[in-house]
């Protein structure tokens, strides 16, 4: 059984705001993470709600999702739920005493494990737990530093 949660976190010197209005662009969200191709919002406005399509990455393999934003509080949370596996990736934002920003990035699998297809993908094909983990919490590390390079030139 998977984890309840995955998290990284980075502190960036700059606002809250600033931090939001890059984490809160989904289509820049290929800029920063090593796994995302692309993330389309459906409709023109990004709130709780809002279905993207997605174009992903995993040891090789690209693959098609969709996602639903499941928390939009700007400038504070963003949240959004696979529709394919449960699993829901948030960004937290918190402010930092000097006037920047710690952003937390989190995986989270709301009823403890994931569909019996996926698990057997993840063991039969991204060679068990540990490894498949192991990569999801690199990959957020690298979105973190991505985002801070970003915002701090």
């Amino acid at each position: 059984m998977l984890p309840n949660v995955l998290e990284a976190s980075i502190d960036i010197a700059a606002a809250p705001e600033q931090v939001w209005g890059v984490v809160s662009d989904l289509q820049r969200i290929r800029e920063f993470s090593p796994n995302t191709l692309r993330m389309q919002p459906l409709g023109r406005t990004v709130r709780t709600g809002t279905w993207t399509v997605n174009l992903n990455k995993a040891e090789g393999y690209v693959y098609p999702s969709t996602s639903r934003i499941v928390r939009f509080e700007p400038n504070h949370a963003l949240a959004f739920r696979m529709n394919e596996n449960g699993t829901v990736w948030s960004y937290t934002l918190e402010p930092t005493a000097d006037g920047g920003t710690k952003l937390i990035q989190r995986r989270d699998v709301p009823k403890g494990k994931l569909p019996g297809w996926l698990q057997l993908t993840v063991d039969k094909v991204f060679g068990g737990e540990a490894a498949f983990e192991g990569g999801l919490v690199a990959g957020m590390h690298e979105t973190l530093g991505r985002i801070k390079e970003t915002l701090e030139h």
